[in-house]
């Protein structure tokens, strides 16, 4: 991942955020350690949130748009900034993917998808579900965004186990451990994909 030449433009990312930006948090940090080669070129909040305030204080471009983006306007937001990934973390509105975006827009869940995914599955519901069913697992699992609620193709997972006295909240950081090592290096997959012209049919 430090092979590039320093040169080469550095793939720009777009983060849609809804919350306090820990994941946003993650990625600054995996860009300037040298494990993601890639920029936060843009930041989009559903919402006025911490994660938005922390983007602006990092001198991020930064927007704020209510509800669902419809699919032009999020299409000519990232053509305009020459985006080459969309990010999703933590963001709650439903995501229309642009024609043109179909393989350039992952999101990571709490969960070991299929299972504990869909509509209003998100945070501590997430993590309360995992325990009231009485799973012995979990993890996190990062996926191409479709049409739907966490349905799209996966990319990379991450387990760990559920302890007898976990609540949502211990089972929550543990499962961000994970995503905090998972997501970079499946972001990091992704944009191989993209930059070396394999679609996800053909593997990385």
């Amino acid at each position: 991942m430090n092979s590039h030449p320093p040169s080469e433009r550095p793939p720009r990312l777009a983060v849609l955020l809804s919350g306090g930006g820990r994941t946003l948090d993650n990625l600054l940090a995996a860009i300037k350690r040298g494990q993601l080669h890639a920029e936060v070129a843009m930041v989009v909040g559903s919402r006025e949130c911490r994660g938005i305030d922390k983007a602006r204080h990092a001198g991020l471009p930064t927007q704020v748009i209510r509800g669902e983006i419809d699919e032009s306007t999020l299409s000519d937001m990232l053509t305009s900034r020459s985006i080459d990934l969309v990010v999703l973390a933590g963001y709650l509105s439903k995501v229309h993917v642009p024609h043109g975006y179909e393989d350039r827009v992952v999101n990571i869940h709490p969960a070991l998808l299929p299972d504990f995914g869909g509509h209003g599955m998100y945070g501590d519901r997430v993590h309360r579900a995992v325990i009231e069913t009485g799973a012995t697992e979990s993890g996190c699992t990062v996926h191409y965004c479709d049409a739907e609620y966490d349905t799209g193709e996966i990319i990379l997972q991450a387990r760990c186990q559920v302890a007898t006295d976990d609540t949502p909240e211990t089972l929550a950081a543990r499962v961000f451990e994970l995503e905090c090592a998972v997501y970079p290096e499946a972001i990091a997959i992704v944009l191989d994909r993209i930059t070396s012209g394999c679609s996800r049919e053909n593997g990385s």
